[in-house]
Order: structure tokens, then sequence, then C-alpha cells
């Protein structure tokens, strides 16, 4: 693992990790409320790689109102990202029925895109529309975009 992070960007605190994760979503094109993550400690980022993580101080679970969605982070969330796209994402499951389902992928087909697809493991998954994990802000500014 110390490998994959060699090079790594880091920043510490609650305040700077929550304006890298904003900062971050908003350069790959996502929604700010795509991941909301409680009282982050450390985010780092290895530029030449992709990877990224993210670590809170205690897992978190969060109810998604726009999807009817249980989602639950683990205290390390990490993943490969590219524009509208993170891949090989660990820390992030999907309540299922009455199952926990990891997703592996969360993607957008572009910044512009109304849905986003989440992926689990066994390669399907499902898509949700975009506004769902959107801020009152973002979904004003989406809306005006799409006249």
């Amino acid at each position: 693992m110390a490998d994959e992070r060699a090079g790594a960007e880091i920043v510490y605190g609650a305040d700077n990790c929550h304006r890298h994760s904003i900062e971050l979503l908003k350069e790959l094109g996502f929604p700010t409320g795509v991941l909301p993550l409680k009282d982050l400690i450390e985010c780092g980022r290895v530029r030449e790689t992709g990877f990224v993580w993210m670590k809170q101080k205690v897992p978190y679970e969060h109810f998604f109102e726009g999807t009817k969605t249980r989602v639950s982070y683990a205290t390390e969330v990490t993943a490969y990202i590219e524009k509208c796209k993170m891949k090989k994402m660990t820390g992030v499951k999907s309540k299922q029925l009455l199952m926990w389902v990891p997703i592996v992928e969360m993607s957008m087909e572009d910044a512009s895109s109304p849905s986003i697809y989440f992926k689990i493991p066994i390669g399907v998954g499902k898509s949700f529309p975009v506004m769902a994990f959107m801020n009152d802000e973002e979904k004003k500014t989406y809306l005006e975009q799409s006249k």
C-alpha cells in the first residue's frame, strides 16, 4: 500500500480535507454530494497514477433521499480517478435489499451527464439521476444550464 502512495500530495485536518475533497469532485465532474464523508482527517492524491484516498475518524452511513439508498463509507475510501470516473473503489457499500454490496466504480459519460452509473464487483450496476447528489447551488446551476 505504501508504494501506491509514493509521491502523494497529502492534506490533513477536517477543513483542509473537506475543501480538498470538494475540489477533487468538481475537477472530476461529479456533484459534491456523491461522497458525503464526515470528519475527514487525511486526504491524499498521487497525480501520476490517479490514486486517491480519504480517511475519516469513524465509518459513516448516509441515506440519499433522492435515490432512497443507504450507503456506508468505511474509515478509508480509496479509488483511482480520471475525468468523470472513479474506479477500483474500496470502502463504499450500498444496501440492496437486505445485504451490503461493495461499489467499485462510479462514472458519468461527461460532466453534463444527467446520471451517474454505480458498478458492483460482478460488473453490473445501476444509474441514478445526477441531481440526487447535488447541493442546492449545484441544482440551480445545472437547471439553468439545461434550459
